[in-house]
């Protein structure tokens, strides 16, 4: 089942799936950051009013807003 990355919660594993409709500056920064699809990351942190969210990806911490996190479809682990 894919879900977007922002309904996952902490201490959750997933794997980029796809990129919902966004701009494509925003999709390739997104790709320069290494969420490129079939990429396993991890949820580190959420922040209490649930923006930003923290991952572990390709052993960096990344922080996401909720919108950038909404446009990322992922399959949970």
């Amino acid at each position: 089942m894919t879900v977007t990355l922002g309904d996952l919660r902490t201490g959750e594993e997933a794997r980029v799936f796809a990129f919902r409709e966004a701009g494509s500056a925003y999709r390739r920064k997104l790709l320069a950051m290494g969420l490129t699809p079939g990429t396993c990351f991890k949820v580190c942190r959420v922040a209490p009013l649930g923006d930003p969210i923290q991952l572990q990806v390709r052993g960096f911490q990344l922080s996401l807003r909720r919108h950038e996190a909404a446009a990322v479809e992922v399959t949970r682990l």
